[in-house]
């Protein structure tokens, strides 16, 4: 005789901008990051709030080399987060990855001023570089 699973109903998967920022981060974390901007602009149709979906995509942008349209997303972010360590500690990655060691310096600063521990890190490193 052939054994059979019981069926259960199955629930509806709930696609809310969660959902879509953490398949964003997903897809992300593996380098998709073309993806990962549609999912995160996915998330924030649905929550114009969510700051992560914002910083999230501002991040992937950054990997692209779609500097301007990093710097806006994260903008965004640090608009509904002002106090968000991370989200300056990122801007900085970003000016730094565009060539604006200037710009990136400042902004790793604020992060550090936020105790942000990876700009923390950075200006201990680069100041230990220097001595």
């Amino acid at each position: 005789q052939k054994a059979t699973a019981k069926s259960q109903p199955s629930q509806p998967v709930k696609r809310d901008a969660n959902y879509w920022f953490n398949k964003g981060a997903l897809v992300s974390t593996y380098g998709n990051n073309k993806a990962a901007v549609q999912y995160f602009q996915k998330a924030i149709a649905l929550d114009p709030n969510f700051s992560g979906a914002y910083f999230s995509q501002g991040v992937s942008f950054g990997q692209l080399g779609q500097y301007p349209k990093a710097l806006a997303q994260i903008n965004r972010a640090l608009k509904v987060e002002p106090q968000n360590g991370m989200y300056y500690d990122g801007r900085g990655r970003v000016y730094l990855l565009s060539g604006d060691k200037t710009h990136a310096l400042e902004e790793f600063k604020k992060a550090a001023d936020l105790q942000d521990e990876e700009a923390l890190h950075y200006l201990d490193y680069i100041t230990r570089d220097k001595k």
